[in-house]
C-alpha cells in the first residue's frame, strides 16, 4: 500500500510540475517581455504627441526603466500638432516614437507621417500585435503597418446604475427597451432621461447614438461605402434609415433639447452635468469618459451623494446594441530614428496586454486589447457578440463621408433639416 501511495503521489507530482510550466509559459507567451539587447545600453528615446501631459506613458517609462536603467525616455507635446507632425519629422529633431492616426491615410498633407513609419508588421520586430484586436489593425493597401493602437475609442453612454437600481429597472439593450425604460423614467419624475451635447455636430448625442446604428446599415455593402466615399449625392439615400430613426426617437420626448443646450461641451462640462446625479443616461464618447474619475472630486454634488456608474453601448436598433470599434492614439516608430533598435524595444515592452492594458486603465480609455473585461468601465462592450463589432476602419468609410453624415444627422435631431432635405444634401455639406 505504502509503495502505490508514494507511485500515486509521485506520478501527481510530476504532473503538477508539468502543469506549472504550462501555466508560466502560457503567461510568458501572452504577457511576458524579455530585454533582447544589453540592458546596460545608454540610450535617449523622444516620443512625440499632442498632448498636454501623458503620465501613463510616462508611467511605463519607469517600469521599463526596470529592464534598462540607463536609457532616458522623454515625451514631448507638440503644439497643432496634426499640421506640425511632418515639419518635425522632418527636421534635426525628429522623434523616435510619434503619435499617429488612421485617418490620416491618403492625405497628401500628412504624407510624411505615413512615409516615416517604419513597417510594424515585420517579423523581425516581434511585437505581439495577436494581443490586440484584428479589427482595429488597418495596413495600407501595399501591406505596410505605420502605426499599432495604444488606446481605443467608441461612442455610448453613461449610465447611473445607482438610479436603475433604485426604480428596479435594467440598462437596455434594445431600441424598444430605451424608449419603454425613457418613458419610465418620466413617469417617475425625471424630466431628462437621456441628455448629450447638442451645441455642435461634432460628437453630438446625435452622432454617438446615430453613428454606431448608420455603419450597421452600410458595413456590408461595399457599394454603399464607394459612394459614400465619393461624397456622391445619390449616397444620401443610404442615410435614409438612420435619419428616420432619430426623427422617431426625437419624437418619443426622450430627449430635452433646451436642456442639452445648457452643456457647454462634449468633455469636462458633459461629465460634469452627469454627477448632478439626477440624469440616468448621459451620451458621450470614450475620450470623454477617461476624464470621469479625475472630475468626481471636483463635483460637489458628486462628493456629497455619490453613486455608481458605468459606460454601456447605446441601443438604438431593435436586435441590439452595436460596438463601434475605433483606434484613438496610435503610436509609429521613426524608421530614420538614431535610436532604432532601442525605440522597437520599447514598443516590444509596450505592446503586451499588460503593459497596454496599465497605460488604459491610468489613462482612463479602454484598451485596444481583446480582454475588455480587465475595465468594468469598459466591460460592457466586451460582450457585444463579434457580428455586431463594426470597424468603419475595416470596411472603408473615410473621415469626409463621416462628416457629412455626421451634419445629415445633426439637421434631421435639431429640426433644422427634413429627411429629405438632408438627404439631399449629402456631398454639400461644409467639408
Amino acid at each position: 500500500m505504502k509503495k502505490i501511495m508514494c507511485g500515486f503521489l509521485s506520478v501527481m507530482m510530476a504532473l503538477g510540475m508539468t502543469a506549472c510550466g504550462s501555466e508560466k509559459k502560457e503567461k510568458t507567451d501572452d504577457k511576458g517581455f524579455k530585454p533582447s539587447l544589453n540592458t546596460s545600453t545608454s540610450s535617449q528615446i523622444n516620443i512625440a504627441g499632442g498632448y498636454d501631459n501623458f503620465e501613463a506613458l510616462e508611467a511605463e517609462f519607469d517600469r521599463f526603466n526596470e529592464y534598462y536603467p540607463n536609457v532616458e525616455l522623454k515625451y514631448t507635446k507638440i503644439d497643432d500638432y496634426h499640421n506640425m507632425i511632418g515639419t518635425v519629422l522632418n527636421g534635426n529633431d525628429a522623434p523616435d516614437i510619434y503619435v499617429n492616426y488612421s485617418w490620416m491615410y491618403g492625405r497628401e498633407q500628412y504624407k510624411s507621417s505615413i512615409e516615416h513609419a517604419e513597417d510594424l508588421s515585420d517579423p523581425a520586430l516581434k511585437l505581439n500585435l495577436d494581443c490586440i484586436r484584428s479589427n482595429i489593425i488597418l495596413n495600407t493597401d501595399d501591406g505596410r503597418l505605420p502605426m499599432v493602437p495604444v488606446f481605443s475609442n467608441t461612442y455610448g453612454m453613461l449610465v447611473n446604475n445607482s438610479i436603475f437600481e433604485k426604480e428596479g429597472l435594467s440598462v437596455p439593450t434594445t431600441y424598444q427597451e430605451l424608449v419603454a425604460v425613457c418613458n419610465t423614467l418620466r413617469e417617475k419624475g425625471y424630466d431628462n432621461p437621456i441628455m448629450g451635447f447638442s451645441k455642435d455636430e461634432t460628437t453630438s448625442l446625435f452622432t454617438l447614438m446615430c453613428y454606431p446604428f448608420f455603419c450597421g446599415t452600410v458595413s456590408d455593402d461595399a457599394e454603399a461605402v464607394k459612394k459614400l466615399n465619393a461624397l456622391d449625392p445619390a449616397a444620401g439615400e443610404y442615410m435614409r434609415p438612420t435619419l428616420e430613426k432619430i426623427a422617431q426617437f426625437m419624437k418619443e420626448g426622450c430627449v430635452n433639447l433646451e436642456n442639452c443646450a445648457e452643456i457647454d461641451n462634449n468633455y469636462d462640462a458633459v461629465i460634469m452635468r452627469f454627477f448632478e446625479g439626477d440624469v440616468p443616461m448621459m451620451t458621450a464618447s470614450g475620450d470623454t469618459v477617461s476624464g470621469t474619475e479625475k472630475r468626481e472630486s471636483r463635483s460637489e454634488a458628486f462628493i456629497a451623494a455619490p453613486f455608481k456608474y458605468s459606460f454601456v453601448p447605446i441601443p438604438l436598433s431593435d436586435d441590439g446594441v452595436n460596438f463601434l470599434d475605433m483606434p484613438n492614439l496610435q503610436f509609429s516608430v521613426n524608421k530614420d530614428s538614431k535610436n532604432l533598435d532601442m525605440a522597437n524595444e520599447f514598443m516590444k515592452f509596450l505592446i503586451t496586454s499588460e503593459e497596454l492594458n496599465r497605460m488604459a486603465q491610468k489613462k482612463g480609455l479602454m484598451a485596444p486589447t481583446r480582454d475588455l473585461s480587465f475595465n468594468s468601465m469598459y466591460a460592457a462592450f466586451g460582450e457585444v457578440p463579434d457580428s455586431r463589432i463594426l470597424s468603419p476602419e475595416v470596411f472603408g468609410l473615410t473621415e469626409d463621408a463621416v462628416k457629412q453624415v455626421r451634419q445629415a444627422i445633426y439637421g434631421v435631431g435639431t429640426g433644422k433639416l427634413t429627411i429629405d432635405e438632408a438627404i439631399a444634401g449629402y456631398g454639400s455639406f461644409d467639408r
